[in-house]
């Protein structure tokens, strides 16, 4: 769904857990959590604080480790 980035939670070489918060996303006047889907490492952000986002858009990527 098309939203606002609100906050980026991680930076790029962080290790993560499967459910952790990446991003958080306001749509709808309602602020959620992105969590990862995989334990990994952040090998890229394509977004930043501010941002319009849209449906399908690559925020944050993992690399399953």
């Amino acid at each position: 769904m098309p939203g606002l980035i609100i906050d980026v939670l991680v930076k790029e070489g962080d290790t993560v857990q499967e459910k952790q918060p990446l991003v958080t996303l306001e749509s709808m006047k309602m602020q959620m959590h992105l969590r990862s889907v995989v334990a990994g490492v952040v090998t890229g952000i394509q977004v930043k604080s501010g941002d319009q986002v849209e449906k399908n858009q690559l925020l944050v990527q993992v690399s399953q480790v």
